[in-house]
């Protein structure tokens, strides 16, 4: 055992290989033992924790992370054999080496903190409200997603600098150089990426809800980093950037209070008072017994050169479209039909 053997002892070989089998073979208890303290803690905290869910992400990355740790550990311990002591590429072997294991320890930490985070993104899609509106949980994809992104280059810097012995501090200043000129020519998405943020914090609208913008009007879809999906009326699909869903003047139909009805009947001179109120009277009756509507006013509105103008409004409370156009539907209708029975004709306009 004390024989030397590349300028170590067999023990010192058998030492180092008997600690790395031997967190190999029980990495599995030891991260879940870990874990499971891990776990503990957060149960102090939040009351519905889902333990089994965080076990099957933290685990396996865990386990990994340590063997690469331990193994780094212990074999630091050895004497690099000076049989081995050459170049490559003008750097010691024993250099190249040891920074391509941290480089190993930092990518298997940097996966240990991705899974970390889809944990919380997890716990915190479960603990949305089932009527919560959708965008709540595409904000939270989409801070999962960013967050990831920041940890991913964070962890590529700390591999640069304690890997590679890189000063990441010049990096980081050409870095500033380059994303300022990126930022010059990329100005328009990043205006989209921002009006974004005020779309998700702000909530004008939500996935599923109508709404009218500019010259076009239709359910949205989908909101991206840059642009918003709407499904229009006709059905095509609509592409808008964030930017103009932002500074457009936007009704969000599927808000409304209430839904409007309206008719304008112009009738002409030669109708009578009497017709005029009756036709008034038969359709407040008929409106009235319309479960639906809220609230409803008929009125002889206004005496003009070419006729009369008799003005029809009512309300209905928030529902398809394709039932509140039934409903206007039947009250045109009957309107057609008391205007037919009273012999009542509408006015032509002049021009």
């Amino acid at each position: 055992m004390d024989r030397i053997f590349y300028d170590n002892t067999i023990g010192s070989y058998l030492w180092v290989l008997g600690v790395i089998l031997f967190v190999v073979v029980i990495n599995q208890l030891i991260s879940k033992y870990l874990a499971h303290l891990v776990c503990r803690i957060f149960k102090k905290i939040w009351v519905d924790f889902d333990e089994e869910r965080f076990l099957s992400l933290i685990v396996r990355p865990l386990g990994i992370f340590l063997i690469i740790s331990v193994s780094i550990a212990v074999v630091y311990r050895l004497n690099f054999p000076s049989a081995f002591n050459f170049n490559i590429y003008k750097y010691p072997v024993n250099r190249v080496l040891l920074t391509l294991a941290l480089a190993v320890q930092w990518i298997a930490f940097t996966w240990l903190l991705l899974r970390i985070i889809d944990y919380v993104a997890y716990v915190l899609q479960k603990k949305s409200p089932e009527n919560a509106l959708q965008g709540t949980s595409q904000l939270i994809i989409f801070f999962r997603d960013f967050l990831k992104v920041i940890i991913l280059l964070i962890g590529i810097l700390l591999i640069l600098k304690f890997a590679f012995g890189y000063n990441i501090g010049t990096l980081l200043t050409g870095l500033s150089i380059v994303g300022a000129a990126i930022a010059l020519a990329l100005r328009e998405s990043l205006e989209n990426l921002i009006a974004s943020f005020v779309i998700f914090f702000d909530k004008p609208f939500a996935p599923g809800d109508f709404v009218r913008v500019q010259n076009f009007s239709g359910a949205v879809e989908k909101i991206g980093l840059r642009s918003t999906r709407i499904r229009t009326v006709d059905k095509s699909y609509v592409t808008v950037p964030n930017k103009q869903m932002v500074d457009s003047i936007l009704d969000n139909v599927s808000r409304r209070s209430q839904i409007r009805g309206e008719i304008n009947l112009f009738l002409r001179l030669d109708t009578t008072p009497g017709k005029i109120e009756e036709l008034a009277k038969e359709t407040r009756f008929f409106i009235a017994a319309i479960p639906e509507i809220a609230s409803y006013n008929v009125l002889f509105n206004d005496i003009r050169v070419q006729g009369y103008l008799v003005f029809i409004e009512y309300f209905t409370a928030p529902m398809p479209l394709v039932q509140f156009t039934a409903i206007k539907q039947k009250i045109n209708y009957f309107i057609l039909q008391t205007m037919e029975r009273l012999e009542i004709r509408i006015a032509e306009e002049r021009k």
